[in-house]
């Protein structure tokens, strides 16, 4: 009998040591907080836009006769993408053509009268009339007009000279002006069809045909889509710590690419906005990672202000949520869990995350904690 409440008592406390031992090993295991060695980063979004983008804009008046496609299609360099009506503009050209020619034929009568007029001067031309009458007046009557100073023929063939040059320079203006009328038909010919610039593809549609549009009117926007950047707008003391052709490894996640890829510094704007206090910063990012358009996050190194200090670092599986709010559990003075709410930084390549308020150096904090520790915890 005695021996039996001997087995019982030493079963008890065996079974009632247990789970004491069991919750000191799982207790022990507590990682300290530590600084991290990194700079801090600060989360800033963007758009991802196009490397190249032109938005095509009507020059003249008039109703859209032609569309090269749809948007997402692909075109080359010189295509028309773009057409309105040039109906008006031909009968104009046509008109000037005719201008041009009436210029052309006035310009060489012109010349034709100055020929005449310059190998046989109408001033010696004699009147008409019967034969003697004529010859006493070529004879006496002429002659004694110049004796006496009456007429001076040379003066009347000089001025018939400068009439005749006259009206070859007016010839000459009228083709001038012919020609000038012509050119700018022509420019506004050209301006009637709108050509991609670039290799490229339509992003965006503004007009379809039969559209009638006035100058200034978009068409339609064309890209190009091979090369992308994040396009943002940077607080002006992170941007002090940009270089232009740097790479961020792993800073830059997408809606449509959650994985982290590395992005370089493509142009940093020299002007910040005044009323905003930013800087307007391009990032290059590989080919076939993002769309245009897309929203697009960078983290940005802080190298500046009081954020230069290390911030604390604990093991990513340390952090549990409790709805949206992410929390941790530390060991306080007592040795027993407690619930601390944590403000959530980058997540580090070793499994670390950098914590930007909630925990400090020297904190314990448990790194895996299980249901025990979290049914036990003050603050739950």
């Amino acid at each position: 009998m005695q021996k039996t409440l001997i087995a019982a008592v030493t079963a008890a406390a065996l079974v009632l040591a247990y789970p004491a031992s069991a919750r000191d090993r799982e207790y022990d295991d507590i990682f300290v907080v530590k600084e991290s060695s990194e700079v801090p980063t600060v989360v800033v979004s963007g758009s991802v836009v196009p490397f190249k983008e032109v938005t095509l804009a009507a020059q003249l008046p008039g109703r859209v006769k032609f569309i090269a496609g749809i948007e997402g299609e692909s075109f080359e360099s010189g295509t028309t993408l773009v057409a309105i009506e040039e109906d008006e503009l031909l009968a104009k050209r046509s008109a000037a053509y005719a201008q041009l020619a009436a210029a052309d034929a006035e310009l060489r009568n012109a010349g034709v009268q100055y020929s005449r007029e310059l190998w046989s001067p109408q001033s010696k031309n004699a009147p008409g009339g019967m034969a003697i009458p004529n010859l006493f007046d070529q004879m006496f009557t002429r002659p004694a007009e110049d004796f006496f100073g009456q007429r001076d023929r040379g003066a009347e063939r000089s001025a018939d000279l400068y009439a005749s040059s006259t009206r070859m320079e007016q010839a000459r203006s009228a083709m001038l002006r012919a020609q000038s009328e012509i050119r700018a038909i022509d420019a506004k010919l050209r301006d009637a069809k709108s050509l991609a610039p670039f290799d490229g593809v339509i992003v965006e549609k503004y007009v379809e045909e039969g559209d009638t549009v006035q100058p200034g009117v978009p068409l339609l926007k064309f890209a190009d889509v091979t090369w992308l950047q994040i396009e943002m707008d940077v607080p002006a003391r992170l941007a002090q710590g940009l270089q232009a052709m740097s790479v961020l490894q792993n800073a830059a996640t997408f809606d449509d690419h959650p994985e982290p890829v590395a992005v370089r510094v493509a142009q940093i704007f020299p002007m910040a906005d005044m009323q905003r206090h930013t800087v307007k910063v391009k990032f290059d990012i590989p080919q076939g990672v993002s769309k245009p358009g897309m929203y697009a996050r960078v983290l940005i190194p802080d190298t500046t202000g009081p954020s230069r200090s290390q911030l604390p670092v604990i093991p990513s599986t340390a952090i549990r949520y409790r709805g949206s709010l992410p929390v941790v559990y530390i060991q306080n003075g007592q040795g027993e869990p407690e619930l601390r709410m944590i403000r959530q930084g980058k997540q580090l390549d070793n499994g670390m995350t950098m914590v930007l308020s909630g925990v400090a150096p020297g904190d314990r904090v448990y790194p895996n904690p299980g249901p025990d520790i979290m049914s036990r915890s003050r603050g739950e």
